[in-house]
């Protein structure tokens, strides 16, 4: 017996690469697929943009505020947030899917995409990348000691009464799953599928390539990070490794990223008098297998405190250069665990800064060991 095709409205806040490769996938599939994401949010982003080999029964575009979001400021973040949910509940109103599948969505933009569902009968998928609630928990408390937790609880509210009113949960990790019982959700609303990286759109490339030469890096060794840097991320440990190297006359630190993170870096490194780092923005999404087959050893990074509601999924997508690693995340993270099980890597905890410098110069100056984790 065939299956219903079925309208369905993925939404992907962030615009990484393999949620739209779902959608595409579902397209072919027989399913009429709307891929909306954010045109507002300053991040790396996937191939968003409809092809000639998309089938007609795909279509993806942005929900725009007109502005960029001001990550820096908390209040002005939230009203963009809340706008932005106002904006992408009535598309799920116009538009009338089946199904809404919706990942990486803020907080209180989560809240009008579960009441636009309910009043259409309409239902929802929770695919739960990142807790939220609980980040916003975890970081308003420090923050802002007083108000900062009444706040945070407010957020830690908000995500269990939309879990709970979620249809069905993905879980990106196991680790998640007590979340959901402290919820008070049964075990079978949910399911476990960790993220993985578009392979089709992530050739391994050769060492030596156009992106390389373009940036000078064909007789270096270059340390690497790409993608977001943020609250659950300390970009002083880029700085750290740039400072434990420097005395190496052929090693780069390269950063790929935007934002105020990325200015503090190319700010204190001038201030410092550290040369051998190299901020740039972000690179086109067709450039990022370049990119990445650039780097020989690619960091990623996770505070402590972001263990628990989070896996830098960048990981899936270092994989795929065939590249050795530094994480500096929480040991009991899935994304440590996958890389240590490889042995694709060293992994040390974020707030061992002296461990991450040496584990940095380890790999880079033992050129077996990073051939052997690449390979790995």
């Amino acid at each position: 017996m065939s299956q219903p095709h079925l309208r369905i409205l993925l939404h992907d806040y962030t615009g990484h690469p393999f949620q739209v490769q779902l959608s595409r996938e579902l397209a072919r599939r027989g399913h009429t697929v709307r891929h909306l994401y954010s045109g507002s949010f300053q991040t790396p982003q996937g191939a968003l943009r409809k092809t000639e080999s998309d089938p007609d029964s795909f279509d993806v575009q942005p929900i725009d505020l007109g502005e960029m979001i001001d990550k820096t400021s908390f209040v002005k973040r939230r009203f963009a947030e809340i706008r932005y949910g106002k904006l992408l509940g009535e598309e799920i109103r116009q538009w009338s899917p089946d199904v809404v599948v919706t990942a990486n969505t803020p907080t209180e933009a989560m809240t009008s995409v579960i009441k636009a569902c309910a009043a259409a009968d309409i239902r929802v998928v929770n695919w739960l990348q990142d807790a939220y609630g609980t980040a916003a928990y975890r970081i308003l408390r420090k923050k802002i000691p007083l108000v900062g937790h009444l706040v945070g609880l407010w957020y830690l509210h908000l995500e269990r009464v939309q879990l709970r009113r979620s249809d069905h949960v993905v879980l990106i990790s196991e680790d998640f799953e007590d979340l959901l019982r402290r919820s008070g959700i049964a075990s079978d609303c949910w399911t476990v599928i960790p993220n993985w990286a578009p392979l089709d759109e992530m050739p391994q490339r050769p060492r030596a390539n156009p992106w390389s030469n373009r940036q000078g890096l064909d007789d270096r060794i270059c340390v690497l990070y790409t993608g977001t840097l943020g609250m659950k991320h300390n970009p002083g440990l880029l700085l750290d490794a740039a400072r434990a190297v420097q005395d190496l006359a052929n090693v780069t630190v390269v950063v790929v990223s935007e934002g105020d993170a990325a200015d503090w870096l190319r700010q204190r490194a001038a201030e410092s008098g550290i040369e051998n780092l190299k901020v740039l923005p972000f690179q086109p999404y067709e450039e990022l297998p370049d990119v990445m087959a650039s780097g020989d050893v690619l960091v990623a990074l996770l505070e402590l405190d972001a263990g628990v509601f989070s896996v830098p999924s960048k990981v899936m997508s270092y994989f795929c250069a065939g590249r050795s690693m530094v994480l500096a995340v929480p040991g009991q993270n899935l994304a440590a665990r996958t890389v240590g099980s490889a042995d694709a890597g060293l992994v040390v905890e974020p707030t061992d800064t002296t461990g991450f410098s040496a584990a940095v110069r380890r790999l880079v100056t033992d050129a077996e060991l990073r051939q052997r984790m690449g390979e790995n």
